[in-house]
């Protein structure tokens, strides 16, 4: 734990003037508060008895007692200011190093986590931890002050009844302790909980077709229900821990006040103090107490905070995926490309692609076709170096994808995917998503070449019609020609179409199958389909199963050779 909040305040450090001026407001704005028992002392001792009473005197500690609280008034703002610019600035930091962290880490780790978990990292734990800073910053700072301020205007007054406070305090302490390390793995449990809910909620919402489809609402709120129970569960046994640590200490300073109380008592009895200076103590020894009361209150936020940084800081501790900055990059690419004995697995024990080997010449269509999981979306992942190889190597334009860097060799790639991918913003913005300085003419036509123009013109607002990242209300044809016209507008040297037109009517596809002709022309293509039909005209059909080739040529080669490749055919095109 006290490694985890003293990495939280190393983030603190380029705001250390903040810290400075805090520390200093609370300083002045406390010890100048702590001046106010004194002069109610003082006042209390002006009043002598009947008739008896300085006016004059009362009038004069009046005015002191104004002036010390407008003073401590304004110190405490400036400290209250100073250390919400702390706190917020240190959680902006960390939040920013976290999604940088999650650009920065490799594919694998984002497919293996749930989204949802890692959503809730970057917003609901950097939330939490938000708030357990604000806390420590400005509560913390002033506790500390007031109860070594307070502790020197008590030996001031009388050293002995001091002794006796001091010698009470650590019970508080102990007991503080004790419950804090209980509150803590009850918290650390809460925000792992947590995690595991946002994750489920992000997975159900993201899906609600899928689970009205097959009507399993109810299954869904009952595995929610137990997610649920149990955050609840461990929600009251996290609370209950943290809010007995307030009342714990409160009756532990209140036996503090009442040995005060009675050992102060007996001294004014005796003449060794004034019933002012009593009272004083008496104020000084509820201001002592106070701190403890709230420090322990914020000894449960801190609880929560740092069982929520831990979880960011797992993500960010995350290894990155190996720098490339010391790289050359691929200045010009030909399409050439050579799988060498490559082979990959996703799990060790599990092995997918063996020995894979292949080659591409410049300006080749190459289409893969096989059943669901034979690696055929696999082997574009490693010629995208989403994933590294286990072994062998693969060459493009010449150059080993490891030996160069993976934004000049991403670039090289145009990507159209089965699965759309879209953003909150405008329909150009969309389209314009590869190529940021494109011009609205280039961007029209782009759109004209894959018949997008017409559909996007009889929207509200044409080009500029804002969708969000699910596409609102297009369908999922509409999304796919969008993301065909992004590739169409950026113009890369290859071209890898996973399914593109899998989610296109006929008539359309037969149109975007044209434009794709246009495209292709003198490029490396890669075209992973199912559907046979639009592969016909490929140079080169890789036929895979189980991570290896086991038929190649063209497609009058394949059919010829009436095997695999043959049956799936005629599969498809059978009455």
């Amino acid at each position: 734990m006290k490694k985890v909040l003293k990495r939280i305040l190393s983030y603190s450090k380029p705001y250390s003037l903040y810290l400075i001026l805090a520390i200093t407001s609370a300083l002045i704005g406390v010890l100048v508060s702590l001046f106010t028992p004194i002069f109610i002392g003082n006042a209390v001792d002006l009043i002598i008895s009947k008739d008896n009473v300085d006016f004059i005197g009362l009038k004069n500690i009046a005015i002191l007692i104004t002036i010390t609280i407008l003073i401590s008034v304004i110190f405490e703002w400036v400290m209250g200011v100073c250390s919400n610019h702390l706190a917020y600035k240190t959680v902006r930091d960390i939040r920013c190093e976290l999604f940088a962290k999650l650009n920065e880490v490799p594919l694998k780790y984002i497919d293996g986590n749930s989204r949802g978990d890692l959503i809730s990292r970057a917003v609901n734990d950097i939330e939490i931890l938000s708030v357990g800073l604000v806390q420590i910053f400005t509560q913390f700072f002033t506790g500390i002050v007031i109860i070594f301020g307070t502790l020197g205007f008590m030996l001031t007054i009388n050293a002995n009844i001091t002794v006796v406070v001091v010698l009470i305090t650590p019970l508080s302490l102990i007991v503080a302790a004790k419950i804090t390390k209980a509150s803590y793995n009850a918290y650390k449990e809460q925000s792992e909980l947590r995690g595991d809910a946002g994750g489920y909620i992000e997975e159900m919402i993201g899906n609600q077709k899928v689970i009205k489809a097959f009507s399993y609402e109810n299954r869904a709120e009952e595995s929610f229900n137990k997610i649920n129970d149990n955050l609840c569960e461990t929600g009251i046994k996290a609370t209950f821990y943290g809010s007995t640590t307030n009342p714990s200490t409160r009756f532990l300073n209140g036996l503090i006040f009442v040995a005060v109380g009675v050992v102060g008592a007996l001294a004014t009895i005796n003449g060794r103090l004034s019933v002012g200076q009593l009272s004083s103590f008496l104020t000084y020894s509820n201001q002592y107490t106070k701190p403890f009361n709230e420090i322990s209150g914020v000894i449960a936020e801190l609880q929560n905070a740092i069982a929520s940084a831990e979880r960011v800081f797992d993500v960010i501790d995350t290894p990155s995926e190996s720098s490339d900055k010391h790289l050359p990059e691929m200045v010009e690419c030909n399409g050439r490309m050579e799988m060498k004995n490559v082979s990959f697995s996703y799990v060790p024990e599990l092995k997918l692609i063996k020995n894979f080997n292949l080659n591409v010449e410049s300006g080749q269509r190459i289409a893969i076709v096989g059943p669901t999981g034979c690696g055929k979306t696999t082997v574009i992942n490693l010629l995208l170096r989403f994933y590294d190889i286990d072994s062998g190597e693969i060459i493009v334009s010449g150059k080993n994808i490891n030996k160069i860097t993976r934004d000049s060799l991403r670039s090289a790639y145009g990507m159209v995917l089965q699965e759309t991918w879209l953003f909150s913003g405008s329909i150009a913005e969309n389209i314009a998503y590869g190529k940021t300085n494109a011009t609205r003419e280039e961007i029209i036509e782009a759109a004209r070449a894959v018949h997008a123009h017409g559909f996007i013109k009889r929207l509200p607002k044409g080009y500029d019609t804002i969708i969000n990242e699910d596409g609102g209300s297009l369908s999922q044809g509409q999304k796919q020609l969008i993301s065909i016209a992004r590739i169409m507008l950026t113009n890369p040297p290859i071209l890898i179409l996973d399914e593109a037109t899998s989610s296109i009517d006929i008539r359309t596809e037969q149109r975007i199958q044209r434009a794709f002709e246009k495209l292709m022309k003198n490029k490396t293509s890669f075209i992973i389909a199912h559907r046979l039909s639009t592969i016909q005209n490929a140079d080169v059909i890789l036929v895979m199963n189980n991570g290896d080739i086991i038929e190649q040529g063209n497609h009058n080669e394949l059919i010829a050779m009436n095997g695999f490749y043959a049956n799936l055919y005629n599969s498809q095109f059978s009455v």
